[in-house]
């Protein structure tokens, strides 16, 4: 998994904006103002990328792959991290990027929804 290629896929989806949080060394993608990306490391500085998933689809998800586990420092239930070194496809950690995104944009404002669409 190449965190390069991930930070521009992260980057070039619709509407979305980056910071970096100095207190956590960890990328941070947002659409919205609300995050569904986040790219660090774990207690050891084990780079990790955390996103938000489908509570059902999560647990699956960590049972299916060793590299996936409960969101390091986010609610358990609905965010997954995975080890950059573990041997995921990029397609699948695209797909995986990609359900984060859909799963907060369509829990923004209709409002909010279509900015970020005509832009």
């Amino acid at each position: 998994m190449e965190k390069e290629n991930l930070k521009s896929y992260c980057e070039n989806l619709p509407g979305t904006t980056h910071d970096y949080q100095v207190d956590w060394q960890a990328d941070r993608y947002h659409v919205g103002g609300k995050m569904f990306a986040m790219m660090g490391g774990d207690s050891k500085g084990k780079p990790i990328i955390t996103l938000k998933c489908d509570p059902n689809r999560a647990e699956v998800l960590r049972e299916t792959y060793e590299g996936i586990i409960p969101g390091y420092y986010m609610n358990k239930t609905h965010w997954n991290s995975i080890y950059f070194d573990s041997n995921l496809s990029n397609d699948l950690l695209e797909s995986l990027i990609l359900h984060s995104y859909t799963l907060v944009y369509e829990k923004l404002t209709k409002k909010v929804q279509k900015q970020i669409i005509s832009k």
